[in-house]
């Protein structure tokens, strides 16, 4: 990137400014309701900047997931503009502001890091405090994660203002911590996982020193709320990129502090690749087959080699292995009985036709999504397909078969006669 632009203020320092003409974000690329806000906001005196990975994404030609928003007006005075907003959250403070279609503008304060001086006596306030102190959109920009998120786009002349090396990363393809990263990861361990997922959504090469601070930190990921541990891992799923970020924080000693203990080995890391490619093809994605996917590999390893495990030794064994994850991130037991489902399913398709109960297993309504499953696994692995091929083939007859038994339904049905019968008078007596 050329010809780049330098502001020039003492208080603020000097952020490269990119203008309008040098970079390819134009207006109709940003989401109409998110034009109203930053609108409004600019109209009524106040700083408005498109902030994070929108910014990031726009400038790399790719289509953004949902647009945020930063100003300097506060909380309440945002609501005061808005009759649609509502402020969340106690920790950390913001506004949304929610449009037709539930469609939702974030819009957060600028903010800042303290002074020591400015901390609260009680060390257990510091946390809270420290979240809601504002300040300048350059204070703001150097308490994000990572240079590529920390990019303003402004709405007041369309430039793109770049405080901490931003642009120069995304035109390197280099993933850098704004900061020192060991305090960076220590201070929210979850970063790490973000890193690992720019990485492989982005194809970006991470800095040595990030690199470095995974390796020395990562077991501080386990003290993260597992709610929003599990959150991050759907995301993963949800971008399709969640088999080379495990295989990546398994590299790395990271995968066990973040799931309680879990390792992956080569055939769940093929799998979960296949999951990927499934979500890549608009396929949606669901907790109860990532579970599935985490643990059909020991799944199948426990099972007895000589092919005579009982339905009733699987359930056992399925319902062994999926509970302590569930327990520990609180899936509710819906999401894991369905998960086994996929799991009892996959070992009566791996076992052939002609066994007992097929008749019942072809009607059951977990039975297709098993086949599916069944399928991505034959698929990744290339194996038993002629099995899949038999019970593809026993799947459409019973679907056909109920088809027309459907269709017959709606012949009116011969009337039975109700009511007991009437005796038969007695023969007359012969004399």
């Amino acid at each position: 990137m050329t010809g780049l632009e330098k502001e020039t203020d003492a208080g603020e320092g000097c952020p490269v400014i990119l203008p309008r003409s040098q970079h390819p974000i134009s207006r109709k690329h940003i989401n109409e309701h998110t034009l109203k806000v930053l609108y409004r906001l600019r109209n009524h005196g106040f700083k408005a900047y498109l902030v994070g990975g929108g910014v990031r994404d726009l400038l790399l030609g790719r289509r953004p997931k949902d647009f945020d928003v930063a100003t300097d007006a506060t909380p309440g005075q945002v609501r005061k503009l808005f009759r649609n907003c509502f402020l969340v959250g106690r920790r950390f403070r913001l506004a949304h502001i929610r449009f037709a279609g539930n469609y939702i503008v974030e819009v957060a304060t600028f903010r800042r890091q303290p002074r020591p001086e400015e901390l609260p006596e009680n060390p257990a306030e510091h946390f809270f405090f420290t979240e809601n102190v504002f300040g300048s959109p350059r204070e703001d920009a150097f308490r994000r994660d990572f240079t590529i998120n920390g990019l303003f786009y402004n709405i007041d002349d369309f430039s793109v203002v770049d405080h901490v090396g931003g642009l120069e990363d995304l035109e390197a393809r280099r993933l850098r911590v704004i900061g020192d990263p060991l305090v960076r990861f220590t201070e929210d361990p979850v970063r790490m996982l973000r890193a690992l997922e720019f990485k492989a959504r982005l194809g970006f090469s991470l800095d040595a020193g990030i690199r470095e601070a995974i390796y020395l930190r990562g077991p501080l990921i386990a003290e993260a709320a597992p709610a929003r541990i599990r959150e991050e891992v759907m995301e993963l799923f949800r971008h399709a990129v969640a088999g080379p970020v495990f295989r990546q924080a398994q590299a790395m000693g990271l995968l066990p502090h973040l799931l309680a203990g879990y390792e992956a080995n080569e055939e769940t890391l093929a799998m979960l690749a296949g999951v990927d490619q499934r979500t890549a093809n608009d396929a949606a994605i669901e907790e109860h087959l990532v579970l599935a996917a985490l643990f059909l590999s020991r799944f199948r390893n426990a099972l007895k080699s000589d092919g005579e495990t009982s339905i009733g030794e699987a359930l056992h064994l399925a319902n062994l292995l999926l509970t302590p994850m569930c327990a520990y991130f609180r899936i509710a037991h819906g999401t894991r009985a369905r998960a086994r489902d996929l799991l009892i399913g996959f070992f009566r398709l791996s076992r052939g036709r002609g066994r007992r109960g097929e008749a019942r297993f072809l009607r059951h309504s977990s039975s297709p999504q098993a086949l599916e499953f069944f399928a991505l696994w034959c698929e990744v692995f290339q194996q038993q397909l002629d099995v899949l091929a038999d019970w593809r083939q026993a799947f459409a007859a019973g679907e056909s078969s109920s088809t027309a038994g459907s269709k017959s339904k709606g012949r009116r049905p011969r009337r039975r006669r109700s009511g007991r019968r009437k005796p038969r008078k007695p023969a007359p007596k012969s004399e």
